[in-house]
C-alpha cells in the first residue's frame, strides 16, 4: 500500500476559492488598469473608432486570459482541473469572438464615417494597409476555430481534426500580437503602459510556453519513459506499467492523469488521457484502458522498452480537496481508475465505494478493488443492471439509502457523463456541500 502525508483540511479557503480568487483579482486589476490607459491616452480620430479601440484593448485581455486557461500551470490545475478550466477556456473563447467581431465591424464603419464610404469600399481599402490586414487575417482565423468549435460542428469532427484546427490560434494569436503592436497606440502613451503591456504580454505567452512544451520536454528529458509490462486485464482492457528515472521526484498524486504518447505506436500528435490506475509509487506508474478506440486499442500490442512521451501529471481529483475523515468514492465503467487510486492512497477516514457496471464481468479491477476495500474495513457495493429497468442507484433516495451519511462525506465522482451529471443531481437534491463533492470527466476538450 501506498502512503502519503495527505491532510485533511481543517477550517481556512478551501484550495479551490484560493484558485478561483486570484484568476478574479487578476481579471479584476488587469481590467481596471486597461480602463485607465484606455481614458488616459488620447480618443481616436472619432467618436466611433474611440469605440473600436475600447474592444480592441478589451480583446487583447480577453486573448491574454485565454493563454493562460490553456497554459496548464501546475497551481492552477491541481486546484481547479483541467476540464474546469478547458470549459472556461471555451466560453472566454466565444467572448473573444464577439469581441474581436464587434471592434472589426466598428472599425471599418468607423473609417467609413470619416471618410465618406461604403463600408464594402473602406473594407478594401484596409485591406489594403499591412497593419489592418494582420488583424483582418487574424480575426478570420479566429472566426474559423469559433464556428468549428460549435457543438453541432464539433460533434461532426475527428478529435485529431479539431485539435489541428484549433492550433491555427497560435497563428492568429502572432497576426495580433503584431497588428496591435503596430496600430496600438494606447501602450505606447507613458512609459508606465510601454512596461505593463509587454509584462502582460511575456507573462501570458511565457507560462504558455513552460507549461505546454518546456516543463514536459524536460520532465521527459529527466524521468526517460519506458514501457516495463503490458498486462491483459480482460479481453478488452489492458493495464500498462510505465517505469523511467527519478520517479520518486514525479509530483504525480494519485487520482491525477497523464496525456500518454506512445512514439511508433501511434503518430506523435495522437495523445490520450489516461488516469493513473494506481497510486504512484516512486518506481512505476500504471495506466489502465479499455478498447474503445483505435489508440487504445492497440495498447495491449505495446513492446516492453518501448519508449513513452508524458505530459502531467494533471488534474484536481485528488486528496488535496479532502474535507471530511469520511469519503464516498463512485465509480463507473473504467471510470473506476482514479477512485481505485484514491483508495489505495494511505489517507484517514473511512471509505464507501460505489461501483456502477451493468454486469459484474465488466467490472474492471474489481478483485483489486475488493482487497484495497477489505484491507481499510470500507464498504464496496457493486450496482449492476440496467438504467431504465427498475435500476436507479443513483437517485437521491437511493445514495441516501446505501450511504445514510452522505452529507458528511466527501464524494468523489468519475464516470460516463451521463453517470456523472446523474450522480451530481442526486448530491445536489440531498443538499451535499460543493465543496465537498469533487469530479473528474474523460474529455479534454
Amino acid at each position: 500500500m501506498v502512503a502519503t502525508n495527505t491532510r485533511i483540511r481543517r477550517g481556512g479557503m478551501a484550495p479551490v476559492v484560493q484558485a478561483r480568487l486570484a484568476l478574479w483579482v487578476f481579471i479584476i486589476v488587469n481590467v481596471a488598469i486597461v480602463e485607465v490607459l484606455f481614458f488616459t491616452a488620447g480618443a481616436g480620430k472619432n467618436e466611433i473608432l474611440t469605440v473600436a479601440k475600447f474592444f480592441g484593448l478589451h480583446a487583447a485581455l480577453i486573448l491574454m486570459l485565454q493563454l493562460l486557461l490553456v497554459a496548464r500551470l501546475p497551481w492552477l490545475d491541481r486546484r481547479i482541473g483541467m476540464d474546469r478550466l478547458t470549459v472556461w477556456h471555451r466560453w472566454v473563447g466565444f467572448t473573444l469572438l464577439w469581441t474581436i467581431l464587434t471592434h472589426a465591424t466598428i472599425v471599418v464603419l468607423g473609417y467609413a464615417t470619416l471618410d465618406n464610404a461604403s463600408m464594402g469600399k473602406t473594407f478594401l481599402a484596409l485591406a489594403g494597409v499591412p497593419a489592418s490586414l494582420l488583424g483582418m487575417l487574424a480575426a478570420g482565423i479566429i472566426v474559423v476555430i469559433g464556428a468549428v468549435s460549435t457543438r453541432y460542428v464539433r460533434r461532426r469532427l475527428q478529435y485529431e481534426t479539431w485539435h489541428g484546427l484549433h492550433l491555427l490560434l497560435y497563428v492568429a494569436l502572432g497576426l495580433a500580437f503584431v497588428h496591435q503592436l503596430r496600430e496600438t497606440t494606447t501602450f505606447k502613451s507613458s512609459a508606465f503602459a510601454f512596461a505593463y503591456w509587454w509584462a502582460l504580454w511575456l507573462f501570458a505567452f511565457g507560462s504558455l510556453v513552460v507549461g505546454r512544451i518546456v516543463v514536459p520536454l524536460w520532465r521527459n528529458s529527466r524521468h526517460q519513459f519506458r514501457v516495463a509490462a503490458v498486462v491483459p486485464e480482460s479481453p478488452d482492457v489492458v493495464s500498462v506499467y510505465v517505469t523511467g528515472r527519478h520517479l520518486e521526484q514525479l509530483p504525480a498524486r494519485a487520482g491525477q492523469f497523464f496525456v500518454w504518447r506512445f512514439p511508433g505506436h501511434n503518430h506523435w500528435w495522437l495523445a490520450n488521457p489516461f488516469s493513473l490506475s494506481a497510486a504512484p509509487d516512486g518506481r512505476t506508474l500504471r495506466l489502465t484502458a479499455k478498447a474503445v478506440g483505435t489508440a487504445s486499442a492497440g495498447l495491449r500490442h505495446l513492446k516492453v522498452g518501448a519508449r513513452v512521451f508524458l505530459e502531467g501529471p494533471y488534474g484536481a481529483f485528488t486528496s488535496m480537496h479532502r474535507t471530511r475523515p469520511g469519503v464516498l468514492l463512485i465509480a463507473g465503467g473504467v471510470g473506476v481508475t482514479p477512485i481505485r487510486s484514491l483508495l489505495e492512497e494511505h489517507t484517514p477516514g473511512d471509505f464507501v465505494v460505489l461501483y456502477r457496471v451493468r454486469d459484474e464481468r465488466d467490472a474492471v479491477l474489481l478483485d483489486e478493488l475488493r482487497q484495497l476495500v477489505a484491507a481499510r474495513r470500507g464498504r464496496l457495493h457493486l450496482l449492476t443492471g440496467r438504467t431504465g429497468q427498475g435500476v436507479r442507484p443513483f437517485e437521491p433516495e437511493a445514495l441516501h439509502r446505501l450511504v445514510p451519511d452522505i452529507t458528511e462525506r466527501d464524494v468523489y465522482v468519475c464516470g460516463p457523463p451521463a453517470m456523472t451529471s446523474a450522480v451530481l443531481s442526486g448530491l445536489r437534491q440531498l443538499k451535499v456541500p460543493n465543496l465537498q463533492v469533487h469530479a473528474e470527466k474523460f474529455s479534454m476538450a
